[in-house]
């Protein structure tokens, strides 16, 4: 679990230092007008929504972009586009399990870039339902240990989310991450609100069951076929059962 969180971290933090950003920003657009359409317009009575909101404040895509989406996704202006959810599983070399989430208007499009990405990169596609069981749908709270309040405490922040349905609180370095039954990731979202502590993200996630470690080489072949699947258009979140120790973390970080 804990390789794999940090792997997830680190991924996030290079998708943002690579500027992805016009794709990044469409995706979250996405996720906003899915879930306004899905739940309402109101934020307040659709928590899908809220995070959805939140989750675009944080990365900094602009208000009014925001505003557009949940409109269009609400039906109160007219242009959303009808997305279709769905699930492809994969492997990457060395036989890591790929989940991967895309929403699409375009089904044999999305099928057909995640297939090119997968097979150009040295994956494959995987019949449905042969990667799924390895993994667990969880939610997921990442917590910033520096808070506004001064830094969070494993202790304190243990105390707030446990009785809101937390299960396990893990250590990623400058941030916990609040791992808990996916229908119980509103109620820790909310205890942490309720405390006055701000958290990065909070959302469903699918979190493996059996990790495959991977070395330096092997990582260096994940990272190029996530790459691959995050640029497709239609792909919104790309989960995989690996393992990548600190000591093989620090030594992709000086091949950059």
């Amino acid at each position: 679990m804990a390789g794999h969180s940090k792997w997830a971290t680190t991924k996030h933090k290079k998708a943002v230092i690579d500027a992805k950003r016009g794709k990044l920003f469409a995706k979250l657009i996405k996720n906003i007008e899915v879930a306004a359409r899905t739940g309402g317009g109101d934020p307040a009575g659709n928590p899908t929504l809220f995070d959805a909101i939140q989750k675009a404040k944080k990365t900094s895509v602009p208000n009014d972009n925001i505003d557009r989406a949940v409109k269009r996704g609400s039906g109160v202006e007219a242009g959303g586009a009808s997305y279709e959810a769905l699930v492809y599983e994969g492997y990457a070399p060395g036989g890591v399990a790929l989940y991967i989430e895309c929403l699409t208007d375009n089904k044999n499009r999305a099928v057909m870039e995640v297939r090119t990405a997968l097979t150009r990169n040295g994956g494959s596609m995987a019949d449905s339902g042969s990667v799924a069981y390895l993994f667990n749908r969880k939610g997921q709270v990442v917590v910033p240990k520096a808070q506004e309040s001064g830094e969070a405490n494993e202790d304190s922040l243990l105390e707030i989310v446990l009785e809101a349905g937390a299960e396990e609180v893990e250590d990623l370095g400058e941030s916990f991450e609040v791992i808990s039954e996916a229908t119980d990731v509103v109620a820790v979202r909310t205890a942490l609100q309720e405390a006055g502590l701000d958290y990065d993200s909070a959302e469903v996630t699918f979190v493996p069951s059996m990790e495959v470690q991977l070395d330096a080489d092997g990582a260096r072949k994940m990272m190029r076929i996530i790459d691959a699947l995050e640029d497709c258009d239609d792909v919104q979140n790309v989960f995989s059962n690996a393992d990548v120790s600190d000591e093989v973390l620090a030594e992709l970080e000086e091949d950059d």
